[in-house]
């Protein structure tokens, strides 16, 4: 008998730790159990092709709220040239309403409902055996007689311990993204959240889990995701991982966290601090800082802990830290989720996602609807078009300024600048607000510009604005170059960016190497600026003075492992003309 399981992922990087668990968990059955990953990106018919040609007896598609309508349309194409092929679906788009969606596809033969691994070994134990009563396997939906659809209870959680370790084949999960997990459940309630149904959290236990981060350690990958849905839930256990990564680092390995800020303490900080640049990234989901939202969506939060332990993060400069919002949530309209985006802007994350309420089938939001007006796009993701805070007017002008923070925030190429500029404008909200506003007036959201564009942008828009005299244009002319050759390696300045022959020569003679073997090292990829004389302010106060001819040098060989930006070297003009 021939299995093939099918996961259709949203990017070639990512992988589907699901099927891998299904296959491992049954690799002591007679079964030829098969994996096939695609995305979502490839031509539908030429994964059709691939799964037709397969030839197997039954083919599993894992479905979630990004491939269920590909996988939909996947099924009635392959049942149409292979009607004898036996389809099952698993994961949390297919769990909830199976029979609703079994009803809608008359193709799929059954749903296994929540966790799999053990439901899948004994579906397949009744395969070969030919037993076709399914009434003794909990958790599936499933055909009698064609017709009728019986769904069977829910069956006993496994124990962690017995999930099997899928990465023995390092080499099959080249250039990917390994995602690994010690937990499953979580212990909040969030209303948004599938998470929230599976209220009991249980832990693999550490014997088991050293030895598999030390595998991931052996063989030098570069990112490990933990899916642990709030991984610091348990704090002695999360200790003790972060600790033997600590005391194991390879030098080279990143590991990925989802926490809960304010369940972090005092000792975490103490280990954190001295840990490697870049061992270790947080993901924090802050979701609203409005207490009446965090109360509506059964959500406990001690906002205080999450600033200070945000900001004792962010002073260490060693950890990655990427905080979330979710807009469209109950309680919280449009004026007050900019006061959240104030809030969390102001912890100054990395990263700061800003999210859409998606209404996920089985979810308490999705239950009360009505009550709180939420209006969603049909079709998965089933993201919020209005709610009763929100109108869909409100909704779309956030879209513009998710859209303008993941180019100017989240990019990491406009740092300076934006420091510098915020306090001109009453708010970062209102200032990302009015940005895209600019945006869309000049014809230019939704499309594809180049970086230099996005420089040109903002400068034309500051400069619209009339907030800034010429004096600030051009020192804000000043950060924009800086923040540019901070990321890039330009072989073109911007237009209105001044230009200086002494800096050319400079940058020939330091590429000589006995200059550079003197100063710094012999890197050949540079470009050099001229410090402003008058600068004053504190953003880079670390590269300024009023001595005459300083400059800095960029060194790209040497960037920052968390910012990617360039080293920089400051010296001066004497150190290299005579």
């Amino acid at each position: 008998m021939k299995v093939l399981l099918a996961a259709v992922n949203a990017k070639y990087i990512h992988s589907n730790l699901a099927v891998y668990d299904l296959k491992a968990y049954v690799k002591n059955l007679p079964v030829s159990v098969e994996i096939a990953e695609y995305t979502i990106n490839q031509q539908l018919e030429e994964i059709l092709r691939d799964i037709y040609e397969k030839r197997t007896d039954i083919v599993g598609f894992s479905c979630y709220i990004w491939n269920i309508s590909y996988v939909r349309t996947l099924i009635r194409e392959l049942h149409k040239l292979s009607p004898d092929t036996r389809i099952w679906l698993g994961g949390p788009e297919a769990s909830y309403d199976a029979k609703r969606l079994m009803s809608e596809l008359p193709a799929v033969e059954l749903i296994m409902l929540g966790e799999g691994e053990e439901t899948f070994a004994k579906l397949l134990k009744k395969c070969l055996t030919g037993d076709k009563n399914l009434s003794d396997i909990s958790g599936i939906c499933y055909r009698q007689k064609e017709e009728l659809l019986l769904e069977n209870p829910p069956g006993s959680y496994l124990d962690m311990d017995k999930i099997p370790f899928v990465y023995e084949d390092i080499e099959k999960f080249k250039n990917k993204i390994l995602y690994y997990e010690t937990s499953r459940g979580c212990p909040f309630r969030c209303s948004y959240c599938l998470s929230s149904i599976d209220k009991r959290v249980r832990l693999r236990s550490l014997s088991v889990v050293f030895p598999e981060l030390q595998f991931f350690l052996d063989h030098r990958v570069a990112q490990v995701k933990f899916v642990d849905r709030t991984f610091n839930c348990n704090h002695e256990h999360a200790y003790a991982i972060w600790k033997y990564l600590y005391e194991h680092d390879n030098g080279i390995t990143n590991f990925h966290f989802e926490v809960a800020a304010d369940l972090l303490c005092d000792e975490d900080m103490v280990l954190f601090s001295k840990m490697r640049k870049g061992l270790i990234q947080l993901e924090i989901g802050v979701q609203s800082t409005n207490p009446d939202t965090i109360a509506q969506i059964h959500r406990k939060m001690d906002l205080e802990k999450v600033v200070k332990y945000v900001a004792c993060v962010k002073k260490m400069g060693n950890i990655h830290q990427h905080l979330d919002l979710i807009a469209g949530l109950p309680c919280e309209g449009f004026e007050r989720f900019g006061q959240s985006f104030n809030d969390v802007y102001k912890m100054r994350p990395d990263q700061l996602q800003l999210g859409f309420l998606k209404v996920l089938k089985g979810s308490y939001l999705e239950e009360h609807k009505e009550e709180y007006q939420l209006i969603t796009i049909s079709d998965p993701p089933y993201e919020v078009l209005s709610t009763k805070w929100l109108s869909y007017e409100e909704r779309s002008q956030l879209k513009d300024v998710e859209e303008m923070v993941e180019v100017y925030y989240n990019s990491g190429r406009f740092d300076t600048s934006l420091q510098y500029l915020i306090p001109f404008f009453e708010s970062p909200f209102l200032f990302y607000l009015d940005l895209s506003v600019y945006y869309r007036r000049q014809g230019w959201m939704g499309l594809k510009h180049t970086r230099l564009f996005r420089y040109d942008a903002l400068r034309k828009y500051v400069k619209s604005t009339g907030r800034m005299d010429e004096v600030s244009l051009l020192r804000l002319d000043e950060y924009l170059i800086h923040d540019l050759y901070l990321t890039e390696n330009c072989k073109k300045r911007p237009e209105w960016a001044w230009n200086e022959n002494n800096a050319r020569k400079m940058l020939k003679k330091i590429r000589d190497p006995k200059w550079r073997r003197e100063y710094m090292e012999p890197e050949e990829s540079a470009a050099i600026e001229k410090i402003l004389q008058n600068r004053t302010d504190l953003h880079m106060e670390q590269y300024c003075n009023t001595r005459e001819g300083r400059y800095l040098l960029y060194d790209y060989h040497n960037r920052d492992v968390l910012t990617n930006r360039a080293d920089i070297f400051e010296f001066q003009q004497r150190n290299v003309i005579a």
